[in-house]
């Protein structure tokens, strides 16, 4: 046990006595701290958010143990958070920041080879469509954000050894950026010719919230497929977030405080998490997976589901990151976020040595990123607004599809993949038809199909 001492100015730095810390104390004193300055930051006392944060920096650091890494790019988030009340210092401070796409790319790849969690999908989403394509003779794929040629390459591949010959396929990617389509089509179109598939690809420049459905082309005849791979969750902000900006100094005070310091026989940051925080916090009713869906109606996601209805596709393939982060309060969504991003830090921890370069790119420029934008960012902003699945079912029926169970055959493709990384803390669980994927006991994405219903 350690002295859980106030957080006050008269604190003296460097506090050597954190230093004298063991991990596993060190771990549960950086939770109560990060929740700590996280309500310091939602009530308005940033006098006393600023000292915790330099609490957290003297024990946080991005190249130490999970917690240790974890802690970094919380308390960076709620420091962003902190800077973008004032919009002059927070726009000066990344006047000179340069955003490479070429390593934004390596980086998402990297997560791809490292993890398995995107390669469970794309295996899913492929033998869903393979599924539901069966006897097809034109096939038109959509993809709502064309990154990856890997999952379409292996489509071709399975579409060429069908009994009865391969279809016609056509593979519509929408991407922002017009390099990363390029190089898509460029990979696709080889391997159709090698594999002697008639083949097309066609480019969509565009955001996905920017994404005009008459330009997809859809033609009479075509069966129609749609893949959706973490990309839905970026349009539920609703009508009165659109109308927000940045973060202004606080609402309303939410009472978090942690009241005691558990037992040290933890081995896993979800343990140390779970033990620490279970008794100061319970998520309000906005935040609960059984909240009534109408506390995240947005049009945005209304009109896109719905446009998607309009083209009555065979089969759509949505997986999202299966978690609550999606909260109106800051202090519900530092919760959430906390266990869901800890067990991806275990993953990390799992997969890769402390000093890997990679794994700091991965942790810095797409898990750190992400909570930055949870945590740190409020309004049209705010793109990573991950709901649970029971919400995604509910939203997918009133928008008129129906659900498709995944068969046994793809439960057992999936599964196999998971057993190839050789770690046990990888699940993997059939969820009313649906497939969830998670680390320990923590889910962690959703992968479900659903077709158009008249």
């Amino acid at each position: 046990m350690f002295p859980m001492m106030s957080l006050s100015p008269g604190f003296m730095s460097p506090y050597p006595w954190l230093k004298e810390l063991k991990p596993e104390e060190r771990g549960l004193y950086l939770i109560h701290l990060l929740v700590t300055c996280a309500n310091h930051v939602a009530t308005g006392s940033l006098e006393n958010a600023n000292i915790a944060l330099d609490q957290i920096c003297n024990l946080a650091t991005p190249d130490g143990d999970t917690m240790q890494r974890l802690a970094s790019y919380f308390s960076e988030a709620l420091a962003d958070r902190i800077l973008r009340t004032w919009p002059g210092i927070y726009k000066a401070s990344r006047s000179t920041r340069i955003s490479v796409v070429a390593e934004e790319i390596l980086v998402r790849k990297m997560f791809f080879e490292f993890l398995p969690f995107m390669k469970v999908a794309f295996v899913i989403t492929n033998q869903a469509i393979i599924e539901a394509m069966e006897g097809e003779k034109m096939v038109h794929v959509i993809d709502l954000n064309a990154t990856e040629p890997a999952q379409w390459r292996a489509l071709i591949q399975d579409l060429s050894a069908r009994p009865e010959g391969p279809p016609h396929l056509r593979i519509t990617g929408i991407h922002h950026q017009k390099e990363v389509l390029e190089q898509m089509a460029h990979v696709l179109t080889e391997e159709a010719e090698k594999l002697d598939i008639p083949f097309q690809f066609n480019p969509i420049i565009s955001k996905l919230e920017n994404l005009d459905v008459e330009k997809l082309g859809v033609k009479t005849g075509e069966a129609l497929a749609i893949s959706s791979i973490m990309q839905l969750h970026s349009l539920l902000a609703s009508d009165n977030d659109l109308k927000k900006k940045s973060p202004s100094t606080p609402m309303n005070a939410f009472g978090v405080h942690l009241q005691r310091v558990a037992q040290m026989n933890q081995s896993t940051l979800g343990e140390l998490l779970e033990k620490d925080m279970v008794s100061s916090y319970s998520p309000s009713q906005d935040s609960a997976s059984s909240s009534p869906l109408s506390t995240t109606t947005s049009k945005n996601i209304d009109n896109f589901l719905s446009s998607l209805w309009s083209l009555s596709p065979k089969v759509m393939v949505v997986t999202e990151q299966d978690s609550d982060h999606n909260g109106k309060s800051l202090m519900e969504r530092i919760s959430e976020s906390l266990y869901f991003y800890a067990a991806l830090f275990d993953c990390m921890e799992s997969a890769l040595p402390r000093a890997s370069l990679e794994r700091l790119k991965m942790e810095k420029m797409l898990l750190g990123e992400e909570i930055k934008n949870i945590i740190a960012c409020e309004g049209s902003e705010r793109k990573e607004r991950h709901e649970k699945l029971e919400k995604w079912a509910q939203r997918f029926d009133l928008a008129g599809f129906a659900n498709v169970p995944l068969s046994y055959y793809t439960m057992l493709q999936a599964k196999r993949l998971l057993q190839g990384y050789n770690s046990d803390g990888y699940k993997i669980k059939e969820e009313n038809g649906c497939v969830v994927i998670g680390w320990q006991d923590r889910p962690l994405l959703s992968v479900s199909a659903w077709r158009f219903r008249r």
